[in-house]
């Protein structure tokens, strides 16, 4: 593998943040590269004329043509029908490597390998400026050091919740916070926004409500104060009584205060010692960080015509040039053959340089491509209809190994009409079926679980035998042991309990 090809596959693993930092250096060291004309004006996009069809997704690229690469930008447009390839084979090739068990970061060296067209490209270009190998020191000095807030949850998310469908709702909150840390939206909103239940948002928001810094996700400041306290195990009675009346710590009504707590005044005086050391605004904690907005990688619309549309977002695209001109006037001058080889390894860079971006974009633009054909529905009806999704699936459909879909799905985004969303979580759990058709989804069958046992009646309760013979029919195919296990993740008691309370209520 040559070392060319090892730095393009570390292109693919880039944010778009980090890659516009790093192309920004190239062009700083590589006389040759210069930046694209970002007003340049795009080619408008071609509407089907011939009525709808059954065509899912029209992608849409803007890159640098294969052509002459980096002379011009072009807008390569493919309409992809359920039994058509997403790109021609021309795309494919050069980044699709198990390099997983080819190479890794300690194996690249700055000796010498062959470059583009056979050619060899010594170490100097490097040093001299225009090469690749200084990519991870430059990272390092241009990218922020400190975590941001957005980061910081994204990271609990990650550790403290499996399921994917749960996983997208938190996603969703966690974007909704506002500069204090307070969710700026109400869970109808969420639940509307993603087409799940206000109880399913509900759930989510009580775990991520759990998450430090402790109060961050409150809907009011009593809500904040409260979550502070119960991580300090100090929400008891008389200091929720307290919460519910802070107006009156505000007119200084201690004695009211006291009286309504059912507390003396030397205690009264000690709650408000405990509310004056939390934080109203837990957020600010991370105000130290530039928050940055997500720039989404690739971009979703409804197609006039049925299905989607899919096109990269220019605005995370860098746009790079290869001076071919200036290229040929320095050439064309005699000069020594030190000059004459670094300007050589100065253009083989750039030109590797421009089809590595236009190969990064185009395998993104395919993977997203088929994430979006495989969880259609989700995108149409909602959280429960998600579809059991792994890497292999999408590997298999789009002839790519395993290893490249991994690194397109992280730190790429999309922005869809239910929110900005990493490709990585629209891959989700499978549960089998008895059918031996696709499996369900651990959320779907979560959601029917649950209006299984909504709609029991008060003397036919279903015990978590009876739900495996309710799913099994349905063609779900469920251990009883799992079936507990989701029952408690949500909340819902046992059999037992709620025949009991459902008793008592009669």
């Amino acid at each position: 593998m040559t070392p060319q090809l090892q730095q393009a596959i570390k292109l693919l693993q880039l944010s778009n943040i980090e890659l516009t930092a790093f192309v920004e250096q190239e062009i700083e060291q590589n006389p040759l590269l210069e930046k694209g004309d970002p007003e340049a004006e795009r080619p408008p996009a071609e509407t089907p004329e011939d009525g709808p069809s059954d065509a899912i997704v029209d992608a849409r690229l803007e890159a640098a043509s294969e052509g002459e690469a980096g002379s011009s930008d072009e807008l390569a447009s493919i309409d992809l029908n359920q039994n058509e390839d997403v790109l021609s084979s021309q795309t494919e090739g050069a980044l699709d490597v198990d390099y997983d068990n080819t190479w890794n970061n300690d194996s690249i060296t700055d000796g010498p390998g062959p470059g583009p067209g056979g050619d060899h490209v010594s170490s100097s270009s490097s040093q001299s400026g225009g090469g690749f190998d200084s990519m991870d020191s430059s990272l390092e000095q241009t990218l922020a050091e400190e975590e941001s807030l957005r980061d910081h949850l994204l990271s609990q998310l990650t550790m403290d919740i499996q399921d994917p469908a749960q996983r997208l709702i938190g996603v969703q909150l966690i974007d909704m916070l506002d500069e204090a840390g307070y969710l700026s939206i109400t869970v109808e909103q969420v639940a509307e926004t993603l087409g799940c239940e206000v109880e399913q948002a509900e759930q989510v928001l009580a775990k991520l409500q759990k998450f430090s810094p402790a109060g961050i996700f409150a809907r009011s400041l009593k809500e904040c104060l409260a979550l502070q306290l119960a991580e300090k195990d100090r929400l008891d009675p008389a200091m929720e009584i307290f919460l519910e009346n802070l107006e009156l710590l505000g007119k200084r009504d201690l004695k009211q205060l006291s009286k309504l707590c059912r507390v003396d005044m030397e205690d009264i005086m000690d709650m408000v010692s405990e509310i004056k050391e939390l934080s109203p605004k837990p957020a600010l904690a991370f105000d130290h960080v530039v928050v940055q907005t997500v720039i989404p990688d690739v971009l979703m619309r409804n197609n006039p015509m049925g299905g989607w549309i899919l096109e990269l977002n220019p605005e995370s695209l860098p746009r790079v040039l290869v001076n071919n001109q200036y290229y040929a006037e320095i050439s064309a001058l005699k000069a020594s053959k030190q000059d004459k080889q670094y300007i050589s390894e100065c253009y083989q860079t750039a030109n590797w340089l421009v089809k590595s971006l236009h190969q990064r974009a185009t395998t993104i633009l395919k993977v997203a491509t088929e994430i979006v054909k495989q969880q259609d529905g989700f995108f149409k009806k909602g959280v429960s209809h998600l579809k059991p999704l792994i890497l292999r699936d999408i590997a298999t459909e789009i002839e790519m190994h395993e290893s490249t879909v991994s690194r397109v799905t992280s730190n790429k985004y999309m922005a869809t009409s239910r929110g900005i969303y990493e490709l990585k979580y629209f891959f989700t759990t499978s549960i089998g079926s008895t059918t031996g058709s696709d499996g369900h989804s651990s959320e779907a069958v979560r959601h029917r679980i649950k209006n299984l046992i909504d709609n029991e009646a008060p003397k036919k309760i279903l015990s978590d035998d009876k739900i495996v013979a309710h799913l099994k029919q349905e063609g779900i195919d469920i251990a009883r042991r799992t079936v507990a296990k989701y029952r408690e993740a949500m909340g819902i008691s046992s059999s037992v309990q709620r025949r009991r309370e459902k008793a008592h209520l009669a």
